[in-house]
């Protein structure tokens, strides 16, 4: 082979070699991140949920914390269904401040990332993120009896009914009810009663006071008209001396 064609050949090898190689070291694409609003949608039955979380932008912090390819802890959501909420008395949501309204989607969220075997060895109550569960206003109790996971709240008792999506970031589970927390939906304490009003002194008329008093004035009476009556008697007795004397 003449040089003319050995260095043309040569350098296409070389061209051939190195674009092959540079293709294999390329960065792969970036993976998909879901959002919570996609992974919910794709379950089929969360629409009340999913406004709840739209509304009170609790959807946007979950986003962002899916953004992490590798979270420490991760995150848990029990998202209760459609019928969950169309089973709770009307008007419940809508009576509900924004913080309250805030705080119940809080309370369906756990800063951590739980499987459903982690469920059978969960150190009660779970702390969520409406709250601390050490002031007991917030506590949110799991119990695993087989394959079926029991959540108490102190106002409703709620089941796990499946699990929607899981991965390194995030696990969401479908439970039966809404999960009504005992700081916004427990029981009203009983008003303290009002201080009584102090009694005012009321003179009151002692009834024997009064009737010694009549006596006392009764008597007095006669005593002037057996007075009156003795000097009218001195009296005639002085004028029928004088008239006999006559």
């Amino acid at each position: 082979m003449s040089k003319q064609l050995f260095f043309p050949i040569l350098s296409l090898a070389l061209f051939f070699i190195c674009t092959k190689t540079s293709a294999q070291i390329a960065p792969a694409p970036p993976v998909k991140v879901d959002n919570i609003t996609s992974i919910l949608e794709k379950g089929g039955q969360f629409t009340s949920f999913i406004r709840l979380l739209k509304a009170t932008q609790v959807e946007n912090q979950l986003n962002n914390q899916l953004s992490i390819p590798n979270p420490n802890d991760g995150l848990t959501i029990f998202a209760p269904s459609d019928n969950a909420f169309s089973s709770l008395k009307p008007g419940t949501l809508n009576s509900l401040s924004d913080q309250e309204k805030l705080q119940l989607v809080q309370f369906h969220i756990l800063p951590t990332l739980m499987s459903t075997a982690q469920f059978q060895t969960a150190t009660n109550p779970l702390r969520t993120q409406a709250g601390d569960v050490k002031s007991g206003n917030f506590p949110l109790n799991v119990t695993a009896v087989g394959n079926q996971v029991n959540i108490t709240t102190g106002v409703v008792n709620a089941t796990v009914a499946n699990s929607v999506y899981s991965d390194r970031r995030i696990a969401v589970y479908q439970v039966d009810q809404v999960l009504l927390p005992l700081q916004i939906f427990g029981p009203t304490p009983a008003p303290a009663p009002a201080p009584a009003a102090p009694e005012k002194d009321v003179p009151v008329a002692t009834p024997k006071a009064a009737a010694g008093d009549a006596n006392a004035s009764g008597a007095m009476s006669l005593m002037k008209l057996c007075s009156n009556m003795g000097f009218v008697s001195f009296g005639f007795a002085v004028f029928g001396a004088v008239f006999w004397s006559l």
